[in-house]
């Protein structure tokens, strides 16, 4: 007869964490209390209560100021609320998995998405979950998905967010999941089952699935220990679920080949000791004892080896990884990666899954030193590697300028990139790069001599001709591009419209007369352009700017009739008279004899090109669109209007007889 223990059974992290918090609190915190039992097992609740910790159900019982334990499985906003209120130490044993979902409800109600939690309703874990939301829908199954979205087909439409209980089973997300994608348009979904969940219910499905009997050990008021009943029990004809040896009965499984043992996350190892052990003394044919399991569970670590662990504190010098040995794992910040601008709480958090290398090992103080940098760089090589003969693209941070280039970092590798190959232009200064992330084609790479280079103009270069096969295929007359002004001539400006270049002559920049495109647009503006007509064969395209829905002569007159005042601008001097423009796209000739009242040699004499001038529209030529201007009507006007005044200011005035009085004259 054979005996297995699942080597999952037990203890996860964030259970661990708790009781460890706990026990410490109970150390360190008089008085201390618990809000609620810290995980779901009644024997570790009577042990914290034995080292001193009193357990209330209500956050309205706790004393105000003092110190309170929260449980592994998380509380709602308002918890902790009112433990501030109450200037209470709070000590947060929740799992760093469970306090992920709380930010991950919130933000998503907080963007305008409905959270929708995938649980069992009356679970803690998802109350606490719930608590952070202030509308959150609870649904327990693929099946009450189904129904609450039929009950409402708006809802199929709308922006939801999906999280699930992290001790949920793999089944039930995964129904859930697939119908969220088949049927609902806006849905975020972000898997939350706990991995160490997840590997525990594989391990034990699978050992269910070759055993003749099943031992689940674990607290009946723990969900996860309800799981694994449940999973083995679809696999195993027999399947015993107990809380302690005390429930034992070893005699009832004789004649039965092989029995497999599991247990829930809240278990302590002492139990599960406890019933391996039970079993063992009845039965005389055992496979492994309990103690080689632990003992091969303190596995020797040696430098340059890869571990795998579970992130447990973070501080501004160090990195804590439970490695699951008697060894303390820790990780400099300094070797945590590469990237000189990476910030810690970017790269890892809390419960956070880490594979890592082992630089030092110190069996006398227990600790291991270890470098996730140096296993990234190991990893990066391959990948650098792989990019090359690929030929795909990948990303770094330039770090520095060197001779004849700048250096990249690309996941810790050095990439030197040549000057020619930065995509820069040649009067600009390479330290423009510095610190900024680029995307790069790695075009050579030698292990032995540690080098490789890399090309950001490669990718520009492949990139723009994507681009530019784009927009001949599609090009067309009149369509309309937002481009940016690449380079300006004396007869126009190139416009880049997505991987080619078109140039907008001069006339077509503005309706108004100009002498360099340079007053009307600069190098890198945007620019909204349309085609006037294109080439294929020649590779040449013809832009246009000027807004064509506004006619200018039908702006002019709209505005002006024979007759009007207007004030002009001078934009250019002839022989024979001066071009003034009235409205942009449209000019008046003011003739040589129609500047000045006097006789002029030319009209530089009276006028200047730029100049804003005063004039009278003497004639408007509809069918050839020209107009007349004139300077002197205007002069002649006012002097009119002078003498009119003039004539106006002799008053007749006469004596009682009507007798005259000649102005001056003396009357006597």
């Amino acid at each position: 007869m054979r005996l297995e223990l699942a080597r999952s059974a037990g203890f996860c992290y964030g259970v661990r964490r708790a009781v460890e918090l706990a026990e410490l609190a109970a150390d360190r915190e008089k008085p201390c209390y618990m809000l609620g039992p810290v995980i779901h097992n009644d024997h570790v609740t009577a042990h914290l209560e034995e080292k001193g910790i009193v357990c209330l159900p209500d956050v309205r019982d706790i004393p105000p100021g003092t110190a309170v334990i929260l449980r592994s499985h998380g509380e709602g906003k308002a918890v902790y609320d009112a433990l501030a209120a109450k200037g209470c130490k709070t000590i947060d044993a929740a799992c760093p998995n469970v306090t992920k979902i709380h930010r991950l409800v919130e933000r998503a109600e907080e963007s305008g998405r409905q959270p929708v939690i995938i649980g069992v309703p009356t679970h803690p874990e998802v109350v606490a979950i719930a608590g952070w939301c202030r509308s959150p829908v609870v649904l327990e199954d693929a099946d009450a998905l189904e129904g609450w979205l039929d009950e409402c087909p708006e809802r199929r439409s709308k922006a939801l967010a999906f999280v699930s209980q992290t001790t949920s089973t793999q089944k039930i997300w995964d129904a859930c999941r697939e119908k969220v994608k088949k049927e609902c348009t806006n849905a975020e979904i972000f898997d939350t089952i706990c991995s160490a969940t997840y590997v525990r219910q594989s391990e034990a499905q699978e050992l269910a699935a070759r055993c003749d009997a099943m031992i689940v050990i674990g607290d009946r008021k723990s969900s996860n220990t309800r799981r694994l009943a449940e999973l083995c029990r679809a696999l195993c004809p027999r399947v015993v679920a107990i809380e302690g040896a005390e429930e034992l009965e070893p005699s009832s499984f004789q004649g039965m080949a092989s029995i497999g043992i599991t247990a829930g996350a809240s278990t302590p190892g002492w139990i599960i000791k406890e019933v391996y052990d039970k079993m063992s003394d009845e039965i005389m044919e055992i496979e492994e004892s309990f103690a080689d399991l632990l003992e091969k569970s303190i596995k020797t670590l040696n430098t340059g080896e890869k571990v795998t662990g579970v992130v447990t504190e973070i501080t501004p010098t160090e990195i804590y990884v439970d490695l699951g040995t008697k060894h303390a794992g820790y990780i400099p910040v300094s070797e945590l990666s590469d990237d000189p601008t990476v910030k810690v709480e970017d790269i890892v958090k809390i419960g956070d899954e880490i594979e890592t290398y082992v630089m030092r090992v110190n069996d006398a103080e227990g600790v291991v030193t270890l470098s996730k940098k140096r296993l990234d760089t190991v990893k990066s090589w391959d990948d650098v590697e792989q990019a090359r003969e690929e030929g795909t693209i990948v990303e770094g941070v330039v770090t520095e300028e060197n001779k004849g280039g700048v250096v990249a970092s690309v996941k810790g590798v050095r990439v030197f990139i040549p000057a020619s190959q930065t995509g820069l232009p040649r009067d600009a200064a390479m330290s423009d790069l510095l610190k900024k992330k680029v995307r790069m084609k790695i075009t050579e790479v030698n292990r032995a001599r540690r080098r490789v280079v890399g090309s950001i103009r490669a990718v520009e270069q492949a990139e723009r001709a994507e681009k530019s096969a784009k927009v001949w295929a599609e090009i067309e007359n009149g369509k309309r591009y937002s481009g940016v002004v690449k380079s300006l001539t004396s007869y126009g400006a190139f416009v880049d419209i997505g991987g080619v270049d078109g140039m907008v002559h001069i006339s077509e920049l503005s309706w108004s007369r100009i002498k360099h495109p340079s007053e009307v647009v600069s190098v890198g503006d945007p620019a909204e352009v349309y085609v006037i007509s294109f080439d294929p064969e020649k590779k040449k395209i013809s832009l246009g700017m000027k807004d064509r829905s506004q006619d200018p002569w039908t702006v002019f007159t709209s505005k002006y009739g024979v007759g009007d005042v207007a004030t002009v601008k001078v934009v250019k001097l002839m022989t024979f008279g001066a071009f003034a423009e009235i409205v942009p796209g449209v000019d008046g000739l003011i003739h040589i004899s129609q500047i000045a009242d006097h006789r002029i040699d030319k009209p530089g004499d009276v006028l200047s090109e730029g100049q804003m001038v005063d004039v009278k529209i003497t004639d408007i030529d509809m069918e050839n669109k020209k107009v007349s201007l004139s300077v002197r009507a205007l002069l002649e006007d006012a002097r009119e209007a002078k003498a009119q005044e003039g004539d106006d200011a002799v008053v007749a005035t006469s004596d009682d007889e009507g007798t005259e009085v000649a102005p001056g004259a003396v009357e006597e």
